[in-house]
């Protein structure tokens, strides 16, 4: 049996580093799909054209606009003039250093995000200039400068998109936001969430209340929805066949994620692969 095809993975950031700030490179226009699976990626353009790739989804590239990646997601840009903006990277290191509570939770907002238009506005380019010249000076400041930017940013961002449910704070915020953490990053994917409840040291009973006053949404849900995301990345950017697929997954049988992936999107695996490979080469 061959082995199994794996989905690029591209991190543009060292392993001594919690976060990093910088402008967009104006010399991308045409990237091959890939993901970063260290960190979260929120990309400011305020200049350019073309489409950009997340996971299945052709987003148009309409300045100003902000795109947000998540650490599973899988992306590439087809750019057709030069872009110019900034990306920011952090790492789950740096919120585990922050002491900010409301920066955490506003960086839980923009994660449901993949696309935000915006009108066009000084006050995006001032705040991200801001952060690239604060980040260049490391010193005992930084983290809080850098924490306070970031915050009045994620603001600015939360107000335009309209999501503005405040998240549950405390203990049971910090544990969806660590087990959110482990389904984006630990592959492979597990299917019971009690495994993860174990590695979180808490009960599933715990961790199905935590999800639920987060985002109304029970463990098992967010699980399932993330295990079919990956099963789509990989029915659309690999060519590994569908027994592969499960199997890389942890489906024992082949047939029961066919009707796992089914009951999730009406359709079957090899139809969602045939649907994806046509909307690709529109």
């Amino acid at each position: 049996m061959k082995k199994a095809e794996k989905i690029n993975i591209n991190d543009k950031i060292g392993p001594d580093k919690h976060y990093k700030i910088e402008a967009f490179r104006k010399d991308v226009r045409v990237t091959k799909p890939h993901k970063h699976n260290q960190y979260f990626e929120i990309i400011y353009l305020s200049a350019g054209s073309g489409f950009h790739w997340i996971d299945e989804v052709k987003y148009e590239v309409k300045p100003p606009v902000f795109f947000f990646l998540n650490r599973d997601q899988i992306h590439h840009w087809e750019l057709s003039d030069e872009p110019g903006g900034f990306v920011i990277i952090l790492k789950g290191s740096f919120l585990e250093q922050s002491k900010d509570d409301v920066l955490k939770q506003l960086l839980q907002r923009v994660w449901f995000y993949d696309c935000l238009y915006v009108i066009a506005s000084h006050r995006y380019e001032q705040l991200l200039s801001l952060l690239v010249q604060k980040t260049a000076i490391q010193n005992s400041y930084t983290v809080h400068i850098v924490d306070g930017l970031l915050k009045a940013l994620l603001g600015e961002i939360s107000g335009v998109g309209g999501k503005e449910r405040i998240l549950q704070k405390g203990v049971q915020l910090q544990l969806y936001s660590r087990y959110l953490d482990l389904i984006l990053t630990n592959a492979p994917l597990q299917r019971r969430v009690r495994f993860y409840a174990a590695k979180l040291k808490t009960s599933p009973q715990n961790l199905n209340t935590a999800c639920r006053r987060a985002i109304g949404a029970s463990a098992s849900e967010l699980l399932n929805r993330q295990i079919l995301n990956e099963a789509k990345r990989l029915l659309i950017y690999t060519a590994n066949n569908i027994t592969e697929i499960a199997y890389q997954l942890n489906f024992k049988d082949p047939s029961y994620f066919i009707k796992f992936f089914k009951k999730g999107l009406q359709q079957t695996p090899d139809d969602y692969r045939k649907q994806g490979f046509q909307n690709h080469h529109l």
